[in-house]
């Protein structure tokens, strides 16, 4: 009998995320190694001004002054590119199914519990309904044409004031439109939400979702009905 292997899959390190980072934001921004060479070199001049300028001068102050504003550079290089890489992510993920999902649940933190997988969907023309809970309450958001999300959002709205009567329901589209939420403001508008609940009531409404869904789940499927379809129309 074969041994198992137990040995951890290896992630990538430090510098190899970096580097992939760097890629990434390099193919949205062509002026990048530009900028990230002008910062290094804008802080090392202030490092080594800094140096010329506290008395006694000294070589040696100069030196450690310069290398200080190299570590400053290197720093506001990293913090340029991380910035610029997100915005990239957005610009590249706008428009694209399952593009809010994706945002809510790696962007809004701690404070919010919201999850990639929607909440419904039409199989046919892809509109779908993403849910979030949080100190805000209830956020429902809607990705895809918002004539044809009218009766999902009821839906979706429905179900959430019967499992949390009293709590909250905000609703929010992405798009360009009049009162629409671009992808890239998503988070921070959802996070901006004042708090409407606290801290027992939102683990109790999570708790009381998590076991509808598991609920409906678990029912059984009519025979000649297709499961991927129903699955794809059940709350998670």
């Amino acid at each position: 009998m074969a041994a198992r292997d137990s040995a951890p899959e290896k992630r990538p390190g430090f510098f190899s995320q970096l580097k992939t980072l760097y890629r990434y934001t390099k193919d949205a921004y062509s002026w990048l190694p530009y900028a990230l060479i002008g910062i290094v070199l804008l802080g090392i001049a202030l490092g080594a001004g800094v140096g010329l300028l506290i008395p006694p001068f000294a070589i040696w102050s100069v030196i450690l002054w310069g290398i200080t504003g190299l570590f400053a550079g290197i720093l506001g290089s990293l913090i340029l590119t991380t910035r610029l890489s997100t915005t990239a992510m957005y610009k590249q993920i706008d428009g694209m199914p399952g593009a809010a999902g994706r945002v809510m649940s790696v962007s809004l933190g701690r404070r919010w519990q919201a999850s990639e997988m929607p909440v419904g969907i039409n199989p046919r023309t892809q509109e779908a309904v993403y849910r979030a809970v949080g100190r805000g309450g209830i956020v429902l958001v809607g990705e895809g044409a918002r004539g044809r999300l009218t009766r999902l959002i009821a839906d979706e709205r429905s179900k959430a004031q019967r499992v949390a009567s009293g709590v909250p329901v905000t609703v929010f589209y992405v798009g360009h439109g009049d009162d629409e939420v671009p992808i890239a403001k998503l988070a921070g508008t959802i996070k901006a939400l004042p708090k409407k609940i606290d801290r027992t009531t939102m683990a109790a409404v999570i708790k009381r979702i998590d076991s509808v869904s598991q609920s409906l789940t678990s029912l059984p499927i009519p025979k000649g009905v297709d499961p991927n379809r129903v699955r794809a129309q059940r709350p998670r």
